[in-house]
């Protein structure tokens, strides 16, 4: 495969999109072996989870992030069935599942007092300010908490209170952090959206996929407009995704299709590019001949 050349600092940004973010172990392996590697990476949500892991060690990435994805249920981050859901509604009154779950993957990928500071190469991660709506990034402290709140779906997990704000999922405000990436120095991006405009979930039969479809729906057209923005000044290499699978956010049962489909896209689509300059080259939900 050609190398691809990027000017330097190169920025990943890694989106959200549930269960969907397996995607994003297949794009990363075929980024490797195309010997494209991070300076720094910004994630929102569970492109925050996968995106810790990569700064954490970039060399051992890959593997790592298949070993979790491959074992992981639905019941280990979304814990109890509708009953318990009945139950935590009750008495939380604004979520359906608790995030000790979450809590565990976290711990158990990248160690309960882990901060930023640990990890080999910068890391962002946006989470949304509940007070202001608005995007607030992270990129020092405690990593445990703000990857909590960057994944803090509403309705589905509850709100992260840190810093002296209480924070929501990130991907309400900016599920494709381009944006912070180019603040964080990057000087071109490559962006590995698992929710991109082709990517739209089955029709939800739950509350949670209920809450999970609304979500991503209004995530999507979020990447349309900002993408050409910040290509306007760097290029935006924007990987393209597999064949649109209709499933639900909320399952886990094709995680290895979804790698190896996202893979092997990506391959093909890297075989091809050639960066001259900055501009966007593949685009949210572009379909690449």
């Amino acid at each position: 495969m050609p190398e691809v050349n990027l000017p330097r600092p190169v920025g990943f940004v890694l989106g959200g999109g549930g269960s969907l973010g397996a995607m994003q172990v297949g794009m990363l392996r075929a980024l490797t072996e195309a010997g494209v590697v991070p300076d720094l990476v910004v994630g929102t949500s569970v492109g925050s989870l996968n995106g810790a892991v990569l700064a954490a060690d970039p060399a051992d990435a890959v593997p790592r992030l298949r070993e979790t994805w491959v074992h992981m249920t639905r019941h280990e981050a979304f814990p109890g069935g509708v009953f318990s859901q009945v139950r935590t509604l009750r008495h939380a009154k604004t979520h359906l599942f608790p995030n000790s779950g979450l809590a565990t993957i976290i711990t158990g990928q990248l160690g309960a007092d882990t901060t930023f500071e640990d990890l080999k190469i910068p890391l962002g991660v946006v989470t949304t300010d509940v007070d202001t709506a608005e995007p607030l990034l992270f990129s020092s402290g405690d990593l445990h908490p703000t990857l909590l709140a960057s994944s803090a779906i509403p309705g589905i997990y509850p709100p992260v209170s840190h810093g002296g704000k209480l924070l929501y999922d990130g991907g309400l405000v900016a599920n494709v952090p381009m944006r912070q990436a180019l603040a964080m120095g990057a000087k071109s991006l490559v962006v590995l959206d698992c929710a991109f405009p082709g990517q739209i979930p089955s029709p939800p039969r739950t509350m949670a996929e209920v809450l999970m479809y609304t979500a991503m729906v209004s995530m999507r057209n979020q990447a349309v407009l900002e993408a050409p923005l910040a290509a306007g000044s760097v290029p935006v290499v924007y990987l393209p995704g597999p064949a649109p699978v209709r499933l639900s956010p909320l399952d886990f049962s094709h995680t290895e299709e979804l790698a190896a489909g996202a893979c092997e896209a990506a391959r093909e689509y890297l075989a091809g590019l050639v960066v001259d300059g900055p501009g966007l080259y593949g685009g949210p939900g572009v379909k690449i001949p």
